[in-house]
């Protein structure tokens, strides 16, 4: 988990904008952490600012990102002064191959980095990096690491990104190919991620391409064909993954927005709700937390779409957080889950089978390093609201993208289509091998490859726990052979 601080950083620092197809609000908070290492981007007319990319384009783009720092803050302010910039001067931009532009740029980032100071290849400091960019009626996805976009269509959670963990199997068929190793579930033992801009030294093959490095800066882009349900769409640092799944958040956020609450004031709230009220939680909701929420108009005012949404929530059309959790309990108050007359279910809770909010969601670290051994959860609804949605888990893609990155020319794409239920079809290695789409297993086969993935990180768990102990033994004796050695001789 790293260093943290004996009292909570709780002041943030939010903003809100709007033009006429969009609205956003993002919050930002140090937390627990000894500094803040977090930066993000929001540009609401991205070609304002590239007047020789505006000459080429008719309609108006905008730009959202966040970047999730380790390491140091310089490479994730670097990312968020920089990044967008970088993309919108890439010539696939100027063409209008918006897809290709956000690869491009990405990389380009890393060589600016380089460029700007070279330096920074022996700097230990790198950053997530998850942007979208936005046009009439498409949504442009972007992702290195495990920051996380998440597009909310009528109360249910559309994953636009894919997390990339280093025991994800594509992920780590590359960093093995490029001469790395994943222990504890890091690259080399150490990284928690396997994608991220900057951190150099793990990327340093000369005779390698930049995106089949032992981590690359190469993202995965996911394209979204805008539609009437989509409601918003959410891009956050793992600091709130960590703590909630995605389908918890989009029903948090659609519950604020129901209350006519501004979207930076929900990101706040969120954020209290994910603050931990100590640093015993083994990492858990201690982290720098950052949230945007982008908000699609769709051709109707700010108040349009607010009154839209609360009556649909009002109207039972998708799914949503209890009315009190729309109220500010202020930083680590969690809400009350014994609350009977929320609609919550308590029984599924106390079994293990629902998730609240402030519960311990999505990507579980054990012990006080941060060590994530289990990174997976299936995203299903929150708060027990609905028969008529059980098709949530076929609209959920489960499971992260894995990219079989040993070509150079090799990345995920995936077009999600708010009007169908049929997640994106990603190929793991072996899968591709047997001519079976990953995305096709049973319900079977899904259950015993997630018992096994909970084994494993129970077992990692055990020789971590292990090894803590044989070290506290070992420190011990040494302690107590120092003692000795000090006593005065009879």
């Amino acid at each position: 988990m790293g260093q943290t601080l004996s009292e909570p950083v709780v002041e943030k620092s939010s903003a809100n904008g709007e033009d006429e197809r969009l609205l956003y609000g993002v919050s930002a908070m140090q937390g627990w952490r000894i500094s803040m290492e977090d930066a993000h981007t929001t540009v609401l007319d991205l070609l304002a600012s590239n007047p020789s990319a505006a000459k080429q384009h008719a309609s108006r783009l905008s730009f959202f990102g966040v970047y999730d720092g380790h390491g140091g803050d310089k490479v994730a302010l670097f990312a968020g002064e920089h990044v967008h910039n970088i993309i919108a001067k890439q010539d696939t931009f100027k063409a209008g191959n918006y897809e290709q532009a956000l690869k491009d740029g990405f990389l380009a980032t890393d060589r600016a980095i380089l460029n700007a100071d070279p330096k920074y290849e022996e700097e230990v400091s790198g950053c997530t990096a998850c942007v979208g960019l936005i046009t009439e009626d498409k949504i442009y996805i972007a992702n290195a690491g495990d920051s996380r976009s998440v597009l909310g269509v009528k109360g249910r959670a559309k994953p636009l990104s894919f997390d990339h963990k280093p025991q994800n199997e594509g992920e780590k068929a590359r960093i093995v190919a490029a001469g790395g190793f994943v222990d504890f579930g890091r690259v080399n033992g150490n990284l928690a991620l396997s994608r991220a801009i900057g951190d150099f030294e793990f990327k340093k093959s000369a005779e390698l391409a930049p995106e089949q490095q032992i981590v690359t800066a190469y993202p995965d882009v996911v394209v979204h064909d805008l539609a009437d349900d989509d409601e918003f769409l959410v891009i956050a640092c793992d600091g709130i993954w960590d703590c909630q799944s995605s389908q918890a958040v989009v029903e948090f956020v659609r519950r604020g927005i129901a209350a006519k609450q501004d979207l930076d004031k929900i990101c706040e709230n969120m954020m209290d709700n994910c603050l931990a009220s100590n640093t015993e939680t083994g990492g858990v909701g201690c982290d720098n937390m950052t949230m945007l929420i982008i908000g699609f108009l769709r051709g109707r005012s700010k108040e349009e779409w607010y009154e839209e949404i609360a009556k649909r929530v009002a109207n039972g059309d998708g799914p949503c957080a209890p009315p009190e959790y729309a109220e500010f309990r202020g930083p680590g108050v969690h809400h009350n889950f014994d609350d009977s007359d929320s609609g919550y279910d308590v029984e599924d809770h106390k079994q293990g089978k629902s998730f609240g909010v402030g519960g311990y969601r999505g990507r579980i670290i054990f012990l006080g390093d941060g060590t994530e051994v289990l990174t997976d959860s299936d995203d299903t609804e929150m708060f027990d609201n609905s028969e008529e949605d059980k098709d949530l888990a076929s609209q959920v893609f489960k499971g992260n993208s894995t990219t079989n990155s040993t070509s150079s020319s090799s990345s995920t794409t995936a077009t999600l289509d708010a009007q169908t239920a049929d997640p994106p079809t990603v190929e793991t290695p072996a899968a591709a091998a047997e001519g079976v789409p990953r995305n096709e297993e049973s319900d079977g086969e899904y259950k015993d490859r997630d018992r096994r993935d909970k084994l494993r990180a129970f077992l990692q768990f055990l020789r971590f726990f292990f090894m803590f102990l044989l070290w506290r033994t070992m420190t011990d004796l040494q302690e107590n052979q120092k003692l000795e050695s000090r006593q005065p001789l009879a």
